[in-house]
């Protein structure tokens, strides 16, 4: 069943030349000669009870905007967003907070607001005041709060009573970080017992690790929807693509999404990884001493060619990456038709399980300056535990565990 619908959604931001033109839009008579500024175009989706949506993009895309028409605190211009059941939004820092008030007044206000009963807050303000840890503050005026601490009490309101739907702007960002993975543990119990979360956040590992389906925002409309983690790679190639840059989507042989960007002075044209025995492959044992020998071909000159790789998890989630920037190996001055071959030498430390490699061939640090390539799944490899004690985790790392028997 779906708890959310959302429909041709559109948000346009009218101004008005003067009041009286305002006045008169109210009643319906044509103002031609007014100007509006479309932050959000046709948006269409739906949530299924139970389900986590990410919604990501750049500022400005239009994500927040959206969370507001969806938690009813913004009106649309056009569309319907239709819920089903009880709604709980945290958005802006403080939205609906009055700053004379204490925090436990506040409490009152909001969750009274909600539409509970003050015996029903009664019954929860102390759970709420444990969760938000804010000591004796949570009686004092929230005009002396810091950021952290409005978050704080926020979260505690918005989540003491499981909703239907749970919406999360970027607000936990500002929330130190013993607080933030305390929320997204709360944020994961609410999950498990079926509540619908809607989250926008920057942070890929906690999108990825939470949300069942991702939705791009790209100037007001929706770009791409699908699993995290091939959304994710898209974002990533748009943000860095160029006036004169080219985005290529393509299925591999496992049926993931392979994403390659990229304006084109550099490329990738081999990657293999090797064993220990110097022979290609595809699966490695757990800390086998293995090689990534990486061809790289010039096709127009670049005074700067850096090389970056990372090693990805199943989920996405990047386990290790680094750069030629980074290890001061930068290669200038690089002339079309020259071919370079990298050498990366590394024992595979990792947990049992699928992992891929993406490339990058920028010109410094990051690929946001200049993204010569960017390519996702460029290799795929498995490890496997062969000879080592048995272990859970992602990272292999072999401990001497000494035992001392003290005396009696």
């Amino acid at each position: 069943m779906n708890v959310l619908s959302v429909s041709g959604i559109g948000k346009t931001y009218v101004r008005y030349r003067n009041e009286f033109q305002r006045v008169l839009s109210w009643f319906g008579a044509s103002t031609s000669s007014a100007h509006g500024t479309e932050v959000i175009r046709d948006v269409s989706f739906e949530v299924r009870a139970g389900e986590a949506l990410g919604i990501i993009g750049t500022n400005g895309a239009g994500k927040s905007t959206l969370l507001k028409i969806i938690s009813g605190t913004l009106k649309q211009s056009k569309g319907q967003a239709i819920t089903r059941g009880r709604v709980a939004a945290i958005l802006e820092l403080g939205m609906g907070f009055n700053p004379d008030l204490t925090g436990a007044e506040n409490v009152f206000h909001s969750a009274g607001l909600a539409g509970f009963s003050r015996e029903e807050i009664e019954s929860k303000i102390s759970e709420i005041e444990a969760f938000a840890e804010i000591g004796d503050y949570f009686w004092q005026p929230v005009r002396t709060y810091s950021s952290g601490m409005q978050a704080r009490v926020a979260f505690a309101v918005a989540t003491a009573w499981r909703p239907d739907i749970l919406i999360v702007d970027e607000v936990l960002s500002v929330g130190d970080a013993y607080f933030q993975h305390k929320s997204f543990a709360k944020i994961r119990e609410l999950g498990k017992a079926g509540t619908s979360l809607l989250i926008v956040s920057h942070d890929r590992n906690a999108i990825q690790s939470i949300c069942d389906r991702v939705l791009l925002l790209d100037k007001g409309g929706i770009a791409k929807e699908g699993p995290p983690e091939e959304v994710f790679d898209f974002y990533n190639a748009l943000i860095s693509q160029k006036e004169n840059g080219v985005i290529e989507i393509k299925k591999t042989g496992s049926n993931k999404v392979k994403t390659v960007s990229g304006t084109g002075e550099a490329t990738v044209e081999s990657i293999i990884l090797t064993g220990e025995n110097g022979e290609a492959t595809d699966c490695v044992g757990v800390g086998e001493n293995v090689k990534l020998r990486i061809q790289v071909k010039v096709h127009r000159p670049v005074e700067s060619l850096v090389l970056g790789y990372g090693i990805k998890d199943r989920l996405g989630q990047v386990i290790f990456g680094t750069n030629t920037w980074h290890t001061k190996q930068r290669i200038t001055n690089a002339e079309a038709g020259e071919a370079y071959v990298f050498h990366i030498s590394f024992p595979a430390n990792f947990g049992v399980g699928s992992y891929s490699v993406h490339t990058a061939l920028v010109d410094q640090d990051t690929h946001l300056t200049s993204n010569y390539e960017w390519q996702d799944f460029a290799l795929v490899f498995e490890v496997v535990n062969i000879d080592k004690a048995h272990f859970s985790g992602c990272s292999w790392n072999e401990p001497n565990i000494a035992i001392e028997k003290l005396p009696a």
